[in-house]
C-alpha cells in the first residue's frame, strides 16, 4: 500500500501545542512591553490631565494649577480660585504614579530646574500654558513632557530633551 503525502493528525497535533507552548509563554512578556508599559501610560495620564486643565481653564474662565509633588512622585490640580481647604483636599486625592516612575525633574522657563519639593504649572484662562519640561522616569528611560504656552497638546518625547535642544 502507498501512503499519501501529507501529515497526519498527530504531527498536526504536536505542532499546534507546540506554537501554543510558545505563545504561552512569549504573550505575557509581548503584552507587558507593548501594552502595560508604566512610563507611557504616567505620560499620557500627565499630558491628558493637562489638556482637561487647559479645556477646564478656558470653558470656566478660571486659572487652574496643575500641582507636582517631586518627592512623593504624585500631582494634583485645582482651580487657582480655591480656598487652602478645597487644596489640601484635592491633594489627599492626588493622582499617584506607579511606583517605579519617578518624576525627575520640572523646569518652569526663567526658573531653575527643580528635582526635589513642589512644582506648579498654571493653566490661563486665556488658553495659554507656562512654558515648562517635565522629566519622567522609570530605571533608565526617560520620557519628556513639553508644555508650550500657546499649542493644546503636551508634546511626549520617548527620550530625555533638555529644553535648550528644544529651543535651538
Amino acid at each position: 500500500m502507498r501512503r499519501q503525502a501529507g501529515y497526519t493528525l498527530i504531527e498536526l497535533t504536536v505542532v499546534i501545542l507546540l506554537i501554543g507552548l510558545m505563545l504561552f509563554l512569549a504573550a505575557p512578556r509581548i503584552r507587558d512591553t507593548l501594552l502595560d508599559d508604566s512610563l507611557k501610560s504616567a505620560a499620557r495620564h500627565l499630558a491628558g490631565a493637562a489638556k482637561t486643565l487647559r479645556n477646564e481653564a478656558v470653558r470656566e474662565q478660571v486659572d487652574y494649577v496643575l500641582h507636582l509633588d517631586l518627592n512623593n512622585n504624585a500631582f494634583w490640580t485645582y482651580a487657582a480660585d480655591m480656598t487652602p481647604e478645597k487644596r489640601s483636599e484635592r491633594q489627599k486625592g492626588a493622582y499617584r504614579f506607579p511606583p517605579d516612575v519617578k518624576i525627575a525633574d520640572a523646569y518652569r522657563i526663567g526658573r531653575e530646574k527643580q528635582t526635589d519639593g513642589d512644582a506648579t504649572i498654571v493653566f490661563f484662562k486665556r488658553g495659554y500654558v507656562q512654558p515648562t519640561v517635565v522629566h519622567l522616569a522609570k530605571g533608565d528611560r526617560t520620557f519628556t513632557l513639553v508644555f508650550q504656552p500657546f499649542l493644546s497638546t503636551v508634546e511626549i518625547h520617548g527620550k530625555y530633551v533638555d529644553y535648550s535642544d528644544l529651543t535651538n
